[in-house]
């Protein structure tokens, strides 16, 4: 179930792991693509440009996986971007997020109620393994840093129904409103700058080519979790393609795996 792409890589130097939020640990948000993509095709094609809702279904989902992992924001520029190159006058691209956000909380209410009333387990939300690997890497000393581009409030909402806080502790960050703020790579420089860790101590976890990246360029590991959502029992082969160009170095369907991710990470 573990795909090895870099033959002989580990993680035995690792102090530090950095994880994505949304589909790497939680499933809460499972189907936002088919919520965000529908939103901003619908938007394109009321421009009648003569593109077919097929081709441009391809353009969006195009630069929605290109753009996964990076705060939600971008996805939204972009899309504003797509809106004027077809002669279309867009609105503020938070005005975009504050309606695909609209959109994806009537998907998700239901979820988050029963998680917040405890009418069902985390487990069901969290990728498979999740808690797992967190215990172990946690036993092996390692600190754990969650960042997300989904807004802050919210991945520590979620992060907290879903009893991944004592994990993390302080140490989650979301998206803020000023978005130039706050990224993956500024997270990862202030822990390298602040002289407790190197950039080779680093193992990260994601689904979006930005945290797989941005750990790579200092000399870390990198997880790819390729997990097709909601059920996580195989590899989706579109995350895939985008993880293995993104320089991951190994490729998990989710956690569960056999031989034991843990194990593959810190050999002998």
């Amino acid at each position: 179930m573990i795909e090895t792409l870099r033959p002989g890589a580990h993680a035995l130097n690792a102090r530090v792991a950095l994880f994505d939020f949304d589909g790497t640990l939680s499933l809460i948000r499972s189907g936002w693509v088919e919520t965000m993509v529908p939103m901003m095709v619908e938007i394109l094609a009321d421009l009648k440009t003569g593109e077919s809702e097929q081709e441009l279904t391809a353009i969006v989902l195009e630069y929605v996986g290109r753009l996964t992992g990076r705060q939600t924001i971008y996805q939204m520029i972009e899309f504003a971007d797509q809106i004027k190159k077809r002669g279309g006058t867009p609105e503020e691209p938070v005005v975009y997020k504050h309606m695909y956000l609209d959109r994806l909380m009537v998907k998700i209410k239901d979820r988050i109620d029963d998680l917040e009333k405890g009418r069902i387990a985390p487990e069901t939300w969290l990728v498979p393994g999740s808690m797992e690997l967190l215990q172990g890497l946690k036993e092996r000393g390692l600190t754990l840093y969650l960042a997300s581009g989904t807004d802050d409030k919210y991945v520590k909402h979620e992060a907290a129904i879903l009893g991944l806080e004592p994990f993390f502790g302080e140490r989650m960050y979301g998206a803020l409103d000023d978005y130039k703020t706050f990224s993956k790579a500024i997270l990862i420089k202030q822990i390298i700058d602040s002289a407790e860790n190197r950039g080779d101590e680093f193992v990260g976890f994601g689904d979006g080519y930005v945290e797989i990246e941005n750990v790579k360029s200092v000399g870390g590991v990198a997880v790819g979790v390729a997990s097709d959502e909601p059920a996580c029992a195989k590899v989706d082969e579109w995350k895939r393609d985008r993880l293995v160009n993104s320089g991951a170095d190994w490729i998990v369907p989710h956690f569960d795996t056999r031989p034991a991710l843990l194990s593959t990470l810190f050999p002998g």
